[in-house]
């Protein structure tokens, strides 16, 4: 039933996929007769050939006589015939617009080897301008706080102004740091000027001219808009070359920052951060869209980027003050009000918006001017919505803590608010605000204090941390709850804690005490490690008595445990009895009172 004539129709689109799903819509569509056979047979011919470009021979005849027939599948046959002729007809530049076609691929061609083009002139004067970061450092020990761990060695990238930015985990802790250009083997000595932990962010300087020589200075430039492309050059672990990862922006919202457990706005993208990129500049259109600083643990591909803006706040702050001077805040802990039940009890109109206030820091100079049950409406003018959100860019909402966090210390803010079903506008002055304890304690070494072998250290949370990775679980649970939740009562205020026992005959009997936190010396409550140190030094009875957590008291012979401290010193081989803050702040009360 063959004829003999036959046509040869080379396909354009050869996509594998698409052949195989059209090859597939054809069987399924067919019945199992003879004639669909020989058709089946044919259109296998065509799919397999198209797939690598190659011609097929199709019997015209054979065509003809199944349109005539009973099956009237043959009409996707046919169209499948029609669709490898004009195909052919656009390959040749005929009929069907295939000048058009052309002229559009071109075009596109062209657009996209111009973006090339320019990316890879913005990576090249990237990789004159970054610079490696080799960091001394040497890390204090919480629990043995007159001991330090060992020294290690860290990477980081830099984007130089006659300044070097990095992040401030490269150089935490640092006892001597140098720096390397790109393509140079000479490494030179470099200063820390400023460091800003809460923003993970380092200024360095560099005093040689000869570093300077033939380095371009990075613009910065605006936040990238989502799904906007950006390249992060960076040094990461497994090789000794600069690399250069691509990846779009998926996300901008304030985050965590893991080194300074502050929540500022960073920007999510979907390249590689791995350790080593730290510090590397972020690159869009020329200019530096953010610093490499974390990535999500987990996950893979996701990092973030310290976007401009918080760069430039540290940057003006260094400028103006010669040193880093930290993140505004409220000192407010606010909850939403997207319940209507809650907005008609505090008297929201349907209008209305905002978050009300549950919690007010002490320290704070709202704490002077704002109540609790406030209902927060608008900050500077701009609505706060019930989820504590505001306004930001082309349909997108950030917290309005960024909106806080943006002000330079001792700014004021307008901050209008719902009381008792009344509007009231207020002028609050803000400024940073540091926590009853401390989330961080780099670049410097830890307080302590050893009376007969008991050991007394202001509670951080680094000292929580050695308790492991999972130290939330395995700290002691009223100190993990204080750390995270407390607020402090007064400037300078601290929860001092007995850590262990160095055990002695002086001693015997209260091991079994450590991990809890002193309230009392003498009867006297305690301020801070200073303050107990000075109750205990200046003793005049016979006896001194530590009261504890849990109404648990200890009670010392305070001739007998002084002769004691200096054995137990030696024996463990501690240098001090007290930290170097505590020894300073000594001599200086004792200048004081000499003058």
């Amino acid at each position: 039933m063959l004829g003999s004539t036959v046509r040869t129709v080379r396909r354009v689109s050869s996509s594998s996929n698409h052949n195989v799903l059209l090859k597939e819509s054809i069987l399924k569509r067919f019945n199992n007769t003879s004639t669909d056979r020989i058709l089946i047979s044919k259109a296998n011919n065509y799919v397999s050939s198209s797939s690598s470009s190659s011609t097929t021979q199709i019997n015209k005849n054979n065509e003809t006589h199944l349109r005539n027939g009973e099956c009237c599948t043959t009409t996707l046959a046919s169209h499948v015939l029609r669709n490898s002729k004009n195909n052919r007809q656009r390959q040749r530049g005929g009929g069907g617009g295939g000048g058009v076609v052309r002229h559009q691929q071109q075009q596109k061609k062209t657009t996209t080897t111009d973006r090339e083009d320019k990316d890879r002139d913005a990576i090249e004067l990237a990789l004159d301008s970054v610079v490696k970061i080799f960091t001394v450092s040497s890390s204090p020990n919480y629990i043995l706080p007159w001991q330090n761990k060992s020294q290690r060695e860290s990477m980081g990238f830099v984007i130089p102004g006659r300044k070097i930015i990095t992040n401030a985990h490269v150089v935490a802790d640092h006892t001597f740091v140098l720096v390397r250009k790109h393509g140079s083997p000479t490494k030179y000595r470099a200063e820390v000027q400023a460091v800003g932990h809460e923003c993970d962010l380092a200024l360095l300087l560099v005093e040689s001219q000869d570093f300077w020589e033939g380095m371009n200075f990075l613009e910065l430039g605006d936040i990238p808009f989502l799904q906007q492309a950006v390249a992060v050059v960076g040094y990461p672990q497994g090789g000794d070359n600069i690399s250069v990862t691509k990846g779009v922006v998926s996300r901008v919202e304030p985050t965590q920052y893991v080194h300074g457990a502050t929540q500022l706005m960073a920007i999510q993208i979907d390249a590689a951060i791995n350790p080593g990129n730290s510090g590397g500049p972020a690159i869009m259109a020329n200019k530096v869209a953010g610093v490499a600083f974390q990535n999500l643990s987990g996950a893979e591909n996701i990092g973030y980027i310290i976007p401009v803006p918080v760069i430039k706040h540290f940057l003006d702050g260094v400028e103006e003050s010669g040193k880093y001077v930290g993140f505004c805040s409220l000192g407010l802990v606010c909850q939403p009000t997207e319940n209507v039940q809650l907005r008609n009890h505090f008297k929201m109109l349907p209008e209305m918006t905002g978050v009300l206030v549950s919690k007010i820091n002490p320290l704070s100079d709202a704490y002077k001017i704002l109540k609790k049950d406030d209902i927060i409406l608008t900050f500077d003018g701009v609505p706060i919505a019930n989820d504590g959100t505001v306004p930001f860019r082309n349909r997108e909402r950030i917290t309005f803590d960024y909106l806080v966090s943006m002000k330079k210390p001792n700014e004021t803010a307008v901050v209008k608010v719902l009381r008792d079903g009344k509007e009231c506008e207020f002028s609050i002055t803000l400024r940073p605000l540091q926590p009853l304890v401390p989330v961080h304690q780099f670049d410097k070494l830890p307080s302590y204090y050893i009376f007969a072998g008991l050991v007394f250290v202001p509670l951080t949370q680094p000292y929580l941390h050695e308790y492991g990775e999972d130290w939330y679980n395995t700290s002691p649970r009223r100190l993990c709850e204080r750390a995270l939740r407390e607020l402090p009562k007064k400037a300078g205020e601290q929860l001092v804690v007995l850590s262990q026992v160095l055990m002695d005959d002086i001693n015997a009997g209260y091991e079994r005490l450590a991990e809890l936190q002193v309230k009392k010396v003498n009867g006297v409550e305690i301020e801070n490690l200073k303050h107990l140190c000075q109750i205990v030094e200046t003793c005049s009875n016979e006896s001194v008595r530590f009261d504890l957590d849990d109404e648990r008291v200890i009670v010392l012979n305070y001739h007998l445990a002084k002769i004691a401290s200096s054995k137990i010193l030696r024996r463990h081989r501690i240098p001090s009895a007290k930290s170097d803050d505590l020894i300073d702040e000594q001599n200086s009360l004792e200048v004081g009172l000499a003058c």
